[in-house]
């Protein structure tokens, strides 16, 4: 049995919201702590990641860390809930692609831009928040989705940051549509709801 290793209000959240869309029962979220700003909580033992970060996936032999690598691992394996191109379907490429620009620009400029660091190599090699921003706008403009009119796994990586920043996406309309109709779907909606469940106790 795959076992997903979970901390609330993380960037695990958004793993479990696909697990949540997946629609699979064998796939066990194991809930453990990590280090948080301030000193609260900490490093889990129990957690098997070698750094103690989430999310991690356990599936037999096979440890995977990273969203981008274990987003299309589940979606490869649980093909059935269609909510990636397969190998040699169309789409495949640009599926891949969104999913290695979350991991590659995304999430790299967020932290770049909310660390208050500036540097020309950093501009140069991700550009910035309004130029990632942009690209999003641009490729909304060939449907509701990423891929188009097909919903993705892909939009549920791209748009788990944009949950934590108010504002962020304004002057960019369908990017704001887009984060909104995210958050709409069982899996953001699950997520989200058992987070919050689990901060309150």
């Amino acid at each position: 049995m795959p076992i997903l290793y979970h901390a609330p209000m993380t960037r695990s959240t958004g793993a479990v919201a696909l697990v949540h869309e997946l629609g699979v029962k064998d796939i066990e979220i194991r809930e453990v702590t990590i280090a948080r700003p301030k000193g609260v909580d900490g490093p889990d033992p129990s957690n098997p990641h070698p750094e103690k970060k989430v999310p991690y996936l356990v599936d037999g032999d096979e440890h995977l860390r990273e969203r981008a690598a274990i987003f299309t691992y589940l979606t490869d394996k649980y093909p059935e809930a269609g909510l990636a191109p397969l190998p040699g379907e169309p789409g495949r490429g640009t599926y891949l692609s969104w999913l290695a620009y979350y991991q590659g620009v995304i999430e790299t400029v967020l932290i770049v831009q909310f660390s208050g660091l500036e540097s020309p190599a950093i501009r140069e090699s991700v550009r910035d928040v309004q130029t990632m921003l942009a690209t999003l706008e641009t490729a909304l403009e060939k449907g509701p989705w990423l891929l188009g009119e097909k919903f993705s796994a892909a939009d549920i990586l791209c748009c788990s940051p944009f949950f934590w920043f108010d504002g962020l996406t304004d002057g960019y309309p369908k990017v704001t549509d887009w984060v909104q109709r995210c958050g709409a779907r069982p899996g953001m909606q699950y997520a989200t709801a058992k987070d919050a469940e689990a901060m309150s106790a």
